[in-house]
């Protein structure tokens, strides 16, 4: 407790807070998407996320670290990871919208196993670092502190895609498209909507979104195989505390994720790997349905 009454090293903690906080919405708002409008429990979105970070890193690789090697690995990612999930969903998930939950929940889990075992005969199992990209790779000065140019960048990056989405949705025929599949699809069906397309438009979106938070986390973790297993579980608990479906939900829920990782583990860092549990137990204690999520009755 003692180290959060120096002003520099709350500082520190306060930036990667939001820093991490703002990494975590990027994966989580595709999740929450998914969730939100195709109802599935999409367990491959962390594998996603993964596959994005190995793009990342072989495009910064291939072309030698060049200016701009790592924006383009970036954009690889989301491409590469869009056209996955075109493959997914129209050959496979889009036949498993009218079946039980569990079956959509088996399903996920053997693309995770099936993009898991295409990543380790492609990168194999080592790990690999991928440098932070020309002109990130230094620091601010505050006049009482430094702090890393990368993560700034990450926050601005992170808000830019909360306001992009809201503005999406709310605001855009599309927007308008995707809360009404949301709401009622049979609906959306019988106004003449082709509802598959907006499905599958809402699972590439929402994957995009996982490969090109995994290739922008990819500088500051290690890209190596079993990076999937923790980010799912992390980006379920922000989609859950936020409100299943909600954009500013998963916005606020990833800001807490941030503040209690990084806060938690100056305070309390015996506590490490069950604060988030914790804070997620709290929340929901006190608002079953989330943050910004609505009871169950009143969503139909």
């Amino acid at each position: 407790m003692s180290m959060l009454a120096n002003p520099t090293f709350f500082f520190l903690t306060f930036m990667n807070s939001i820093s991490l906080g703002m990494n975590m919405f990027i994966i989580a708002a595709g999740l929450s998407l998914i969730l939100g409008v195709l109802r599935v429990i999409n367990f491959a979105h962390g594998a996603f996320f993964m596959f994005g970070a190995y793009v990342c890193y072989s495009t910064v690789t291939y072309l030698d670290e060049a200016l701009g090697a790592f924006w383009l690995g970036v954009v690889a990612a989301g491409i590469v990871l869009a056209a996955m999930a075109v493959v997914v969903e129209r050959g496979f998930l889009h036949y498993l919208y009218e079946r039980e939950h569990l079956t959509q929940l088996l399903f996920t889990f053997a693309v995770v196993l099936i993009v898991g075992d295409l990543a380790k005969m492609i990168w194999g199992t080592d790990q690999y670092n991928v440098p932070y990209p020309h002109g990130l790779d230094g620091a601010v000065n505050f006049g009482f502190t430094i702090y890393p140019a990368y993560p700034l960048v990450l926050i601005g990056i992170g808000l830019t895609v909360a306001v992009g989405m809201w503005l999406a949705l709310s605001r855009t025929r599309w927007g308008r498209i995707i809360r009404a599949a949301t709401q009622d699809r049979e609906m959306l069906a019988a106004l003449g909507m082709n509802v598959p397309m907006v499905y599958t438009g809402v699972f590439v979106i929402g994957s995009a979104l996982a490969g090109i938070g995994g290739a922008l986390a990819a500088p500051r973790v290690a890209v190596s195989p079993g990076m999937d297993a923790t980010i799912i579980i992390e980006c379920f608990i922000i989609v859950i505390i936020g409100g299943l479906g909600s954009l500013w939900g998963s916005f606020l829920g990833a800001l807490a994720y941030g503040f209690v990782n990084n806060f938690g583990l100056a305070i309390v860092p015996e506590w490490e790997l069950v604060l988030a549990y914790v804070m997620m137990l709290g929340i929901l204690l006190w608002r079953p349905w989330g943050l910004f999520g609505q009871p169950e009755e009143d969503s139909h």
